[in-house]
This record gives C-alpha cells, sequence and structure tokens, in this order.
C-alpha cells in the first residue's frame, strides 16, 4: 500500500464538501499528482480489513483494555445512480422497511476508553445470482451470510490477541451460532438484542423437557433481569426489558440477553448503551467522509474508496481526542475556513474586475 497516497486522499475525504474523484484531487494539488496515479492507488490492489488493521493497530495497542468491547453492526449507504454489481445491489433496510440500491458493509467497532476504532470491516458481496420462484426475475444474493462474516472477524481478532470483555450487538446477530461461538470457543461475553418472539425456558429441567415460551409472554419485572435458557443454547443467560418513548411518543420495548450471568440490570444497561457508538461511526462516515460520494465504477475502486472513507474516520477520531471537538465540529470548523479563504479570494477577484473596469472606461 501507497501509505503517502492513502494518507493524501483520506485528508481529501475529510475535507472535501461534495463528490470526491481523482480529478478532483488532482487539481486540488494543482496538478503536482496527476488523476492517473490516484486511480491506480484506487485500483492496483485489494484494501480490506487486513490493511485497515495494520494502519491503526499501533493506536488500538494505546488504548486497548481487557474491559473493551467489540461492537457489530451493518449499515446501507445508498447508491441509487451507480450501476448494479456484486457490492451495489438492493439490500432490504429494516429502519426504512424497503429495499434500497446499495452498498452493505458490517462493521466491527472497538471501543476503549472513550475512543472508537473500526478495526474490521466486510462488503456484502452479493456473488450469486438466482431465479425468484415469485417472479421468475433474477435476483442477487451473498453466499457468506453476514452472521458468518461476523464469525469470522472475531477469530481474526483473536488471532490478533484483541483484548475486550464483551461483544454488543443488535437482534440481526443473536444467532446462537453466534452466541455459543462468542461464549464457549472465544470464552468471551455478549449481550445482544432479541427479538420478542424468541424463545425461552425458565429453567433447565423446561429446557431438558422441551418447556419453552414466547419472551413476550413474561411478565418482567422493570429494572431486573430473569435467568433463562434460549432454545438452541446450552448456558443460561440473564434476560431484561427496557422500556423507552420513541420520537413520536409511543412507547418502545427492546429485550436484552447478557451471558454473563452475575451483572446487574443497571451493569448490564450501560455497557450495552455503548453500542450507540457503531450508530455514530455509520452517520460519521456517511456525513463526514464521503462514504457514498464517489462516482468509481469497478468492484475494486468502489470497495478501496469505502476502505479509504472508513480509515478516515479513524483519522478524525483523532483530531476529535486532541482537539476535544467531535467529528461534525471539525468538519465544521473546516467549512467556515474553507468559506472565509473562497471570500477572501472573491474580495480579489472583485477589486480586480473593478480596477479592469474603470481603466476600460477611461
Amino acid at each position: 500500500m501507497d501509505r503517502e497516497l492513502l494518507e493524501l486522499y483520506t485528508d481529501y475525504l475529510i475535507s472535501s464538501f461534495s463528490y470526491t474523484t481523482a480529478t478532483g484531487l488532482s487539481k486540488f494539488m494543482d496538478g503536482t499528482i496527476s488523476h492517473d496515479k490516484i486511480t491506480r492507488f484506487l485500483s492496483k490492489s485489494d484494501y480490506g480489513s487486513k490493511d485497515l488493521w495494520q494502519v491503526v493497530k499501533s493506536k488500538v495497542r494505546q488504548i486497548e483494555s481487557e474491559e473493551g468491547v467489540l461492537i457489530f453492526d451493518d449499515t446501507i449507504m445508498e447508491k441509487p445512480y451507480t450501476d448494479e454489481n456484486e457490492i451495489i445491489s438492493w439490500h432490504f433496510d429494516h429502519t426504512k422497511g424497503l429495499n434500497i440500491k446499495g452498498v452493505n458493509i458490517l462493521n466491527c467497532l472497538y471501543y476503549a476508553q472513550g475512543i472508537s476504532i473500526p478495526v474490521a470491516f466486510e462488503i456484502i458481496c452479493k456473488d450469486q445470482s438466482y431465479r425468484d420462484p415469485k417472479d421468475g426475475h433474477f435476483r442477487r444474493r451473498a453466499s457468506i451470510t453476514k452472521n458468518e462474516h461476523l464469525r469470522s472477524i472475531l477469530e481474526v481478532c483473536a488471532k490478533n490477541r484483541l483484548k475486550y470483555k464483551y461483544v454488543l450487538t443488535d437482534s440481526w446477530f443473536c444467532s446462537k451460532e453466534n452466541m455459543l461461538y462468542i461464549k464457549d470457543d472465544l470464552s468471551k461475553e455478549f449481550i445482544m438484542a432479541v427479538k420478542e418472539n424468541r424463545t425461552v425456558a425458565l429453567s433447565l429441567e423446561d429446557k431438558l423437557k422441551g418447556n419453552f415460551v414466547r419472551i413476550d409472554s413474561l411478565r418482567l419485572e422493570p429494572n431486573t433481569t430473569l435467568l433463562v435458557y434460549l432454545k438452541g443454547v446450552d448456558f443460561a443467560v440473564l434476560l431484561l426489558k427496557q422500556v423507552f418513548t420513541n420520537k413520536d411518543g409511543s412507547e418502545g420495548v427492546m429485550y436484552l440477553v447478557c451471558s454473563e450471568t452475575s451483572v446487574s440490570y443497571d451493569e448490564i444497561t450501560t455497557i450495552y448503551q455503548k453500542r450507540w457508538k457503531v450508530e455514530e461511526f455509520h452517520k460519521s462516515i456517511k456525513s463526514n467522509t464521503a462514504l457514498g460520494k464517489s462516482p468509481t465504477r469497478t468492484v475494486r475502486t468502489q470497495s478501496n474508496h469505502f476502505f479509504a472513507s472508513i480509515y478516515a474516520f479513524f483519522k478524525l477520531e483523532g483530531i476529535k481526542i486532541k482537539h476535544n471537538l467531535n467529528h461534525f465540529a471539525i468538519k465544521t470548523k473546516l467549512y467556515i475556513n474553507a468559506l472565509k479563504a473562497s471570500f477572501e479570494e472573491l474580495q480579489k477577484l472583485n477589486e480586480c474586475h473593478a480596477s479592469n473596469f474603470y481603466l476600460k472606461c477611461a
């Protein structure tokens, strides 16, 4: 990897307020770097999680803690005007309740000592084509599921000897395979949201007899935990119910399960609250590091741009810690300074225009 070009390109992503192109960066550098060189950088090799780990590893080692958490979540960046391929495809967005065209990225964020660092990611690749039996149309699907990607990332984190205690996920990743892998294979703990229709046994005896009931049928008291056995999971977990008010004033309910059975309700909810950091991460890469603002057309150049956008977040996080400014405040500061420079240049042009105008009139 050309680290010098990576640093230049990611600085460009952070500084830009519009579409980011190789030609745009070349013009920004007054032609000192050709757009062909930037294009070659984006198209020469495939950059992925392994490369991301190499560029963030030294900082992770400085802040990592046995109490750190790994947060998993995926996000969809809409790309409605980009040609469809293996990574730019149609994905179901549960927040909107419909299929949208774009890229779907599974991210793994490490959070410790108040710092968020992306340590791994996987772009969901829909590499298989099939005929939908419902309408006969050809569609795409991924040969590797997001849950399989999650376990692969956890395996790599173990090989990298990353220190952490908990894995935090939403209900999409609460499969029994993930739970068993985290607890039994990795000897780590998890806190996961689970869907209300998940079934549990209220005792080991009930589990052995196959007596399971839906979670939403239980009368869970506020601020308490209940020891239960999830169907298909061979160890007990703590179950709790959180009730909250949505923005529209409606009441929302979320169920959490925790594999560590010696902790309290308050401890579980406090730890799980850290999962919000991945939402901040997704918002920042979309708004501040130009995740969806590249017109690249090939799978490799698109993937490498997404990699650079994620690395740019890491650089923003470093600036945030150093200057005590959040990512959006940093971006606003850059915008104001750019606006001032633009205004000053305009005044010079106006003065020059006025001088030439009076000379012509004379």
